[in-house]
């Protein structure tokens, strides 16, 4: 019997996957407890217009993340920070502070945890951060330390 999957199913296979499996197996477990679907011709319609939905949609998804990569390039931004002795930072500069940065100089909103600083921010001076935008796609953006 071939069922198509409307969730996970261990060692059966993975949501929307068209596998076969025994009679019994599906018509008393799969079915009744609407793990899976029997496989019939309006059903695997369905099944491929969603598959094809969801592989436009990555593909624009990645497709944005790269323009958006490519307008990152470009931006810089500056955090002021308090400077101890011997011109030390107090405290760090976090993915936070940088996300904060970019939405008030760029208006741009990007999560905090997508964001990693490059080496150690140790005082004043121009660093960069590596932006994680998509599976595929990330962005290099400086930052200019500043005494505030």
């Amino acid at each position: 019997m071939k069922v198509i999957l409307l969730q996970d199913v261990k060692k059966v296979g993975v949501k929307n996957d068209i596998v076969e499996v025994s009679d019994g197996y599906g018509r008393n477990f799969l079915l009744p407890k609407k793990l899976a679907v029997e496989a019939t011709s309006v059903n695997l319609n369905t099944a491929k217009t969603k598959a094809e939905s969801k592989a436009r949609k990555a593909k624009q998804e990645a497709d944005e993340a790269k323009l958006l990569g490519a307008q990152l390039e470009k931006v810089s931004v500056k955090i002021p920070v308090k400077l101890g002795k011997d011109g030390k930072l107090f405290g760090s500069v976090s993915g936070s502070d940088i996300a904060k940065a970019l939405k008030k100089e760029h208006n741009l909103n990007i999560d905090k945890r997508k964001i990693s600083v490059q080496g150690e921010v140790t005082g004043v001076g121009t660093y960069e951060a590596i932006i994680k935008l998509h599976a595929e796609t990330t962005s290099k953006i400086k930052i200019e330390v500043i005494e505030g």
